[in-house]
C-alpha cells in the first residue's frame, strides 16, 4: 500500500482517538498501525463477541479470527467509516458467522420473542457488581438489542457509528435502544423485586 492510496473522509480524519494509527496507514506502515490496533481494540472486539456468542471461549476465538482479518485488511482501509466503526463491522459479521456455525451446538432458551430464542447467558468473570448485573439483564434481550447496547452505551458508539456497524437504519436503531431501555427497566424491576422477598 502506498501513501497515496488512502484517503479518509470526514469522519475518519477526526478521530482524535485513532489519529496516531491512520497516520501510519497513510504512510504504508502497516505492521505499526496493528500494534496500536491490538491493545487498543482487544477489550471492545471482545466484549462486542460475548454479547453475540454469549460464551467465553467462542468470543476468544472470534477476538482472534477478527485480528487476523484486520491484520490482512487494514491496509485496504479506505476511510469511509470510522476506523472503530470498520472493525466493529467485521466483529459482528465474524462473530455472526461463527454464531451460524456453531448454532446446533449452544443451548438455546425457549422463548417466544419476536426476534427468536436467545442465548442462555454464561456468567461473565468480571469484579463490578453493576457490569455483571446489566450483562446479566442483557441476556434477556433479543440478539439485536444485545448489540445495539453494547454499541451504543457500553462502547460510547454515537446512533449513526452503532447503525454502521449492526447495518441497520438511524431510525430501526433509535427504536431497539429505546425499546431495549424499557425492557431493561422492567427486568431491573423485577430483579428487585424478587430480591426483597428474599
Amino acid at each position: 500500500m502506498d501513501a497515496s492510496s488512502f484517503q479518509p473522509s470526514a469522519p475518519a480524519a477526526h478521530s482524535e482517538i485513532d489519529a496516531d494509527i491512520l497516520e501510519h496507514l497513510r504512510a504504508g506502515r502497516q505492521r505499526a498501525a496493528f500494534e496500536l490496533v491490538l491493545p487498543r481494540y482487544r477489550d471492545r472486539v471482545f466484549r462486542l463477541a460475548l454479547s453475540i456468542l454469549r460464551e467465553r471461549t467462542a468470543a476468544e476465538d472470534a477476538a482472534q479470527d477478527v485480528f487476523l482479518r484486520l491484520w490482512r485488511a487494514l491496509s485496504s482501509y479506505n476511510g469511509n467509516a470510522a476506523l472503530s466503526t470498520w472493525i466493529y463491522a467485521i466483529t459482528r459479521n465474524t462473530s455472526i458467522s461463527i454464531l451460524r456455525k456453531r448454532r446446533p451446538q449452544i443451548s438455546l432458551d425457549a422463548s417466544d420473542d419476536e426476534d427468536g430464542p436467545t442465548l442462555q447467558l454464561a456468567a461473565p468473570e468480571q469484579d463490578d457488581s453493576a457490569v455483571v448485573s446489566v450483562e446479566r439483564l442483557l441476556a434477556h434481550l433479543p440478539e439485536r438489542y444485545q448489540q445495539a447496547v453494547t454499541l451504543f452505551y457500553m462502547e460510547d458508539k454515537s446512533y449513526d457509528q452503532t447503525a454502521t456497524a449492526l447495518g441497520l437504519p438511524l431510525g430501526t436503531v433509535k427504536a431497539l435502544l429505546h425499546r431495549a431501555r424499557k425492557r431493561l427497566i422492567e427486568l431491573a424491576n423485577d430483579t428487585a423485586r424478587e430480591n426483597t422477598r428474599r
